[in-house]
């Protein structure tokens, strides 16, 4: 179930770094922005449909990029962590590594739960995209926001709760239809980074491909 074989686009000439980038969602929303795509993972992304490098994302250099991506592990800050355990067996990766960013001169994204300590320029949910599920995810940005506004929230009957017997249906109805159902499981909709990624553009005075 890979996607490694995927349409060529005429890129935008900007280049995109996703740390921590698991499976790839997000990857493939700034792609299909037209961004050229490089991903960083701790572990191995057999289906990964971009290059990609298995090493410590916490010290990747950021040299030649013109967007950083982070999705910093969000254990540390998440309710089911609480539910399951406890939040300090997690260490809180991302409040450090938004320094590094901020020191480096380059723009960057960082996504995780509501429930991280992240500034909410953006704050997405799947029914904003017409995707038949919730899934809410909170953006920082070196930005700051603002750009295109999008419909509220729309939580109707219709949506697909993530439940384990029903994965495949939600890893499809978010897009990611090139995961395993595992992969599927820690992954975020394509629509939310292709957004951000078309603000990002606006002000660069750029379109999205």
């Amino acid at each position: 179930m890979s996607a490694r074989v995927l349409p060529l686009r005429r890129p935008n000439g900007l280049r995109l770094l996703d740390l921590c980038c698991g499976a790839g969602g997000l990857s493939m929303g700034y792609h299909l922005a037209g961004f050229d795509v490089t991903g960083v993972d701790n572990r191995p992304q057999p289906n990964y449909p971009f290059p990609f490098h298995q090493t410590d994302a916490l010290t990747f250099p950021l040299d030649g990029f013109d967007l950083v991506h982070a999705s910093w592990p969000c254990e540390h800050f998440a309710k089911v962590t609480a539910w399951r355990g406890s939040r300090d067996n997690h260490p809180d990766l991302l409040t450090p590594r938004r320094e590094r960013f901020q020191a480096s001169g380059v723009p960057w994204v960082i996504e995780n739960v509501t429930e991280a300590p992240l500034r909410p320029d953006y704050l997405l949910c799947g029914t904003q995209f017409g995707l038949s599920i919730r899934r809410h995810r909170v953006f920082e940005t070196s930005w700051g926001g603002g750009g295109d506004l999008i419909p509220p929230c729309w939580h109707h009957k219709g949506l697909l709760a993530f439940a384990h017997k029903g994965e495949r249906a939600y890893a499809d109805a978010m897009g990611c239809t090139w995961m395993t159902n595992l992969e599927a499981r820690k992954a975020v909709p394509p629509a939310y980074s292709h957004w951000i990624a078309t603000q990002f553009l606006a002000l660069q005075g750029r379109t999205a491909a």
